[in-house]
């Protein structure tokens, strides 16, 4: 299994939202980089929500369950969409600045690439965000 991050603005796409209409495709990406992550989700994986420009934190956590397939709301281009399910919110919420004050996470893609809407996440900082979370 493999870990991950999606980036969404809640005035735009909220968790609430999410978790209202369980599965999800995540369509919208127009980034190579995010793009080339979305073609390396499987069903299966685990990704947390992330807030962005509002709240800036991790908010829950969603299951692939349909992976990279063809974008219907891109115009042009080879862009992908996954289809994700609402798994879980987290008890506790884990904002930027918590994440950007723990040194065990200086090199996770949330920090070193902050614009990136879709990132890998290792195993490792996957157990540590999990903790900071409240999910033990």
């Amino acid at each position: 299994m493999n870990y991950w991050l999606v980036k969404s603005e809640p005035d735009a796409f909220s968790w609430d939202q999410q978790m209202a209409n369980g599965v999800e495709p995540w369509t919208g990406v127009r980034n190579h980089m995010a793009k080339n992550n979305l073609k390396a989700m499987q069903t299966g994986d685990l990704a947390f929500f992330y807030h962005s420009n509002i709240g800036k934190e991790i908010v829950g956590i969603v299951k692939i369950v349909k992976p990279a397939y063809p974008d219907p709301t891109a115009e042009a281009g080879d862009w992908v969409c996954v289809d994700m399910q609402a798994a879980t919110p987290l008890p506790r919420p884990v904002t930027l600045a918590t994440i950007k004050a723990d040194p065990r996470l200086s090199d996770l893609a949330l920090v070193r690439l902050s614009r990136l809407s879709v990132a890998p996440v290792s195993a490792a900082h996957w157990k540590i965000l999990c903790e900071l979370g409240g999910m033990t």
